[in-house]
């Protein structure tokens, strides 16, 4: 041990909760990472590891190895049209199916040399659309997707095409896991620009959304959160009325996070880049949001800190250490265990 032993005396432990670091660290690698760094300084009891995601990328396995359940998978479309396998996850006996927008519809698909206004424009959420209805085929009552992460701006129309050409969803409802809270109409002027759309591209791709909103049964202007993966958020609910739920606040409570919180000494959040977004849903500024409520200490452990003085006093942490590589995220374990 790197100092003297930190046990607490009443045996609460402290809760890890990071979400990943994107494109870096997975969710349980933050958290093992920084569990390491608190027991090694002598932290007893053992942290309680609590890996989490926004509802966007991520989010089908940290409820999975939370929850239990099994994987499916199928042969869909990615952004621009090739086929690429994807998985999909079945809990609750079956009757849940989780769905990563990601895992069809994911910039992992598109390299970078194919990124452009071009590519912006054409980008279809179809393979979602056909995951969904693997999902549905497999006996899914409900299918939560996860609207995170997409290369695609294109309002859902793909994917209402592909699960229409599938028969429909068959009694099945959607649920809409958000990572944002912008409004189907905002998709293009937000996202656009963040995949490869320049400002004509942007245009057009508001004007085509518009456009598509208006054919649909219930209008998904202004719903709170459509705008969620290029406005496929929107776009399923105006289609099939998805309910549209905050991913933060919806992992958190399938996870009892609060009163896991509310049984520790400390919390200790963590993503890639702690910002001003962190306070507009992401789930790092929600939890410590929720831990300054209750009254428990909350630090962070994050790739870049990007906070003014005023947004450090909304989360309330008490330590914020930056971290890149994984040793650096278990030196920064031990870095707030001296704060405990």
């Amino acid at each position: 041990m790197s100092g003297p032993a930190r046990a607490d005396p009443w045996g609460r432990p402290v809760l890890v909760a990071p979400d990943s670091f994107k494109g870096t660290f997975t969710a349980p690698q933050v958290a093992a990472a920084i569990g390491r760094g608190l027991e090694r300084a002598g932290v007893w009891p053992p942290p309680d590891l609590c890996p989490l995601a926004d509802g966007g990328e991520g989010t089908m396995g940290v409820l999975l190895a939370a929850l239990g359940g099994e994987t499916g998978g199928a042969t869909v479309t990615d952004p621009l049209g090739r086929p690429v396998p994807a998985g999909f996850a079945l809990i609750e006996d079956g009757g849940t199916a989780i769905v990563e927008v990601a895992a069809a519809s994911g910039w992992a698909h598109v390299a970078e040399h194919e990124r452009g206004p071009a590519t912006a424009w054409e980008a279809s959420t179809r393979g979602t659309g056909e995951l969904i209805a693997a999902a549905v085929d497999a006996g899914a009552a409900v299918v939560l997707v996860c609207a995170g992460g997409s290369a695609t701006t294109d309002g859902g129309a793909g994917a209402i095409a592909a699960i229409e050409e599938r028969g429909g969803l068959r009694g099945a409802a959607l649920v809409v896991l958000c990572d944002v809270r912008i409004p189907f109409e905002r998709a293009a002027d937000v996202f656009g620009p963040q995949k490869g759309a320049d400002a004509a591209t942007v245009a057009r791709l508001a004007a085509r959304n518009a456009a598509f909103g208006r054919t649909l049964p219930r209008s998904p202007f202004g719903v709170r959160g459509g705008g969620a993966a290029g406005g496929l958020a929107g776009g399923l609910h105006g289609a099939y009325g998805a309910t549209l739920e905050p991913g933060a606040a919806f992992v958190l409570d399938a996870l009892d996070a609060d009163a896991r919180m509310r049984a520790a000494r400390a919390v200790v959040v963590g993503e890639g880049r702690l910002d001003r977004t962190s306070l507009e849903g992401k789930i790092a500024g929600e939890l410590a949001i929720r831990a300054r409520q209750a009254g428990v200490p909350a630090h962070a452990v994050v790739g870049q800190a990007a906070v003014d003085p005023f947004e450090v006093r909304i989360l309330d942490l008490q330590v914020i250490a930056e971290a890149t590589t994984l040793p650096e995220i278990e030196a920064a374990g031990e870095r707030i265990a001296q704060h405990l």
